[in-house]
């Protein structure tokens, strides 16, 4: 269907108001509006409202199928990715997530077994439509000096194909070590990274945010937290990293993951801690499928009581950027998932609400991340832009999120990309002692 290079005129196709800034069109309830798009040389020459008799006698007519722009995946982890067939969560919880990966890191994450994983889940979000993704990168000696040269490596194989960012992973304990968090920091630094922390409620964590931020001032990173992944209404280190924001006068992108507790809390508490989120500029991802995976977990084997989302609603709503990602991948933490976005978007429309009205929803898997990612002109159809995006079989928002579009044409550079998944069976050896 789509021509290997050149030019081309796609005709009747369905863009997003959203996601398609300065395009001019009537758009329909659910923020669809009938186009054409004229690719030459990889790019997007043009993008015009939809005119039958306008289009020319070897235009593609798509007859209104929904073309959205490559996805953005700003929250995964695929340096765990794919050890769950070797390394289980024993019941689900998240300690048991919590010990069976680091029972795996400690014993199996050499530089080859890391590399293949990560190589294997790339491969399987690339094929998916993702152009950009961030990595967490567990950070606990002896691990930071296998996989961030691992990571530096594979973001240079995969250049051109997919936007590799990466964030060191810890507990906020481990700042205590100061002059190994300093090294950590120049670690991260030295690779273009951004520095991140797992946010618990212990004593001193305001202490120990102000030296987070302390060395990401001191090396001109952004910052990018797992906070608040339970369902404790103490844990509010969300309102504390934003409190530290505001007192340090930060000024790089914060990007907080998780914010469960949120969701439990008092409103007047959340009031407070949303004003505070949104003074201090940070944005917030959540992760519905591994949160509906790990929250509320019960060993009694009872039905779980609430959803484990954050408030993305009441936090869009006083102009803080959400996003919702990916997380884990096939490992303790989510025994499930293939780093595909458009899964990640359905199971965020039918858990978080995401429609009735659709609104600019759609922008938490494309432009939203793209801006924390600082990945300017990424997640968004624009006349000048790379013809990157992707075409679907739906026509609506209720037929594309109501089946897995595994037909889906993924579109880089201006060509169709081959989007044969990997066979899990590559993994076979990693596997086995």
């Amino acid at each position: 269907m789509i021509p290997t290079s050149g030019y081309y005129h796609l005709a009747n196709v369905r863009v997003h108001r959203s996601l398609t800034p300065g395009f001019i069109a009537t758009f329909d309830t659910d923020g669809f509006a009938l186009a054409d798009i004229v690719v030459a040389d990889g790019k997007i020459s043009a993008i015009t409202p939809h005119k039958k008799s306008k289009a020319p006698a070897d235009a593609i007519d798509l007859a209104g199928r929904i073309i959205l722009p490559c996805f953005v995946d700003c929250h995964t982890h695929i340096d765990k990715g794919h050890i769950w067939p070797r390394k289980p969560n024993p019941d689900g919880t998240f300690m048991g997530a919590l010990n069976a990966t680091g029972a795996d890191r400690a014993a199996r994450w050499s530089a080859e077994d890391v590399a293949k994983r990560m190589d294997f889940s790339l491969r399987s979000a690339y094929a998916h439509g993702t152009k950009a993704l961030r990595t967490h990168l567990d950070s606990v000696p002896p691990q930071e000096e296998i996989s961030w040269p691992v990571f530096e490596s594979m973001r240079e194989t995969w250049r051109g194909r997919i936007e590799l960012q990466a964030a060191c992973l810890l507990g906020i304990e481990g700042v205590r070590d100061k002059e190994w968090f300093e090294r950590l920091a120049k670690r991260v630094a030295a690779a273009k990274g951004v520095l991140g922390v797992v946010t618990y409620m212990v004593p001193d964590l305001e202490e120990l945010l102000d030296k987070v931020f302390s060395e990401a001032i001191k090396h001109g990173l952004d910052l990018d937290f797992h906070a608040d992944e339970t369902d404790d209404v103490a844990a509010i280190s969300l309102k504390k990293i934003a409190e530290a924001a505001l007192w340090n006068g930060f000024e790089g992108n914060i990007l907080v993951g998780h914010c469960c507790s949120l969701a439990r809390q008092p409103d007047l508490d959340v009031l407070d801690t949303l004003d505070k989120v949104a003074k201090a500029g940070l944005a917030v991802v959540s992760l519905p499928l591994c949160n509906l995976y790990l929250q509320d977990r019960r060993a009694d084997q009872t039905t779980p009581r609430w959803r484990g989302v954050t408030l993305l609603h009441e936090m869009k709503a006083r102009g803080i950027p959400v996003a919702v990602a990916s997380d884990n991948t096939r490992d303790p933490f989510y025994a499930y998932g293939d780093l595909d976005m458009l899964e990640v978007y359905r199971m965020a429309t039918r858990t978080l609400h995401f429609d009735h009205p659709v609104g600019d929803w759609p922008q938490t898997v494309a432009t939203t991340p793209a801006k924390v990612m600082r990945l300017d002109g990424l997640g968004m159809l624009a006349a000048g832009g790379s013809a990157d995006f992707i075409i679907f079989k739906g026509r609506s928002w209720t037929e594309l999120l109501s089946r897995p579009e595994s037909d889906r044409i993924v579109v880089r550079d201006g060509k169709a990309i081959d989007r044969q998944l990997p066979d899990y069976a590559e993994l076979d050896e990693l596997m086995v002692d």
